[in-house]
């Protein structure tokens, strides 16, 4: 399942952000990734110990931790800290898919990456190329969102950033380790979820068939939840 989660970050935020990213200690993304993502990678990335990789890398956690789309949909255990890429100059990176563990730096704990996220800080109109394809059972999907948007996609999927042929595309990247490990299991139980709201929001959260369905989404997740 693809989602398109909006404003994660308001625009105030971005802004905030992006000086930071400005100021930032920008380097070799290829440093960053694995032997067959190296081939094909070509694009700035920020050390992931740096001030300000952490200092919105945590922002963007917080942001996340109360934004209910996003729970809803990944379901998280775990969240990878935030990375940071910039694409300029004709950069890509070619097809490929993500690598199935990551290791965090410092801890040297381990996360399976059942979900990958990009989150935009820069808006559409602010450079040309850059979209996100990613590739599914339905074919190629081109992503490219406004500012302060996320997109939330199966690690699994075949995915790559085509060319920047102006200006920069600026983001953030990461991977979650959900409590669902399977992606058509997620995707009912978010579906689930989705009805039940749908049916609060109308009938109310006493109706018997909210209580019913509701009953089911927690059976269901407490079956599937690893």
């Amino acid at each position: 399942m693809m989602l398109h989660i909006p404003q994660v970050l308001s625009p105030e935020q971005v802004a905030d952000c992006r000086r930071l990213l400005q100021q930032a200690p920008w380097a070799d993304g290829r440093s960053t990734a694995g032997f067959q993502s190296a081939m094909a990678k070509d694009n700035l990335q920020l050390p992931e110990d740096c001030a300000e990789a952490r200092q919105i890398g945590a922002l963007i956690l917080q942001a996340l931790e109360r934004n209910p789309l996003f729970i809803a949909a990944a379901l998280p255990s775990r969240i990878f800290p935030p990375l940071f890429n910039c694409y300029q100059g004709g950069q890509s990176f070619g097809i490929h898919v993500d690598n199935a563990i990551r290791t965090e730096r410092g801890s040297g704990e381990r996360i399976r990456t059942d979900l990958s996220a990009t989150l935009f800080f820069t808006a559409p109109d602010e450079y040309d190329g850059g979209e996100l394809v990613v590739e599914d059972t339905y074919g190629a999907h081109s992503v490219k969102l406004p500012a302060g948007d996320m997109i939330l996609y199966p690690s699994t999927s075949l995915h790559q950033v085509m060319p920047v042929t102006r200006g920069a595309r600026v983001c953030s990247f990461f991977w979650m380790q959900s409590m669902v490990r399977d992606d058509g299991q997620r995707s009912l139980l978010f579906d689930l979820d989705t009805g039940i709201q749908r049916i609060n929001q109308e009938l109310g959260a006493e109706h018997a068939a909210s209580v019913q369905l509701t009953g089911v989404y927690h059976n269901l997740l407490r079956r599937w939840a690893l």
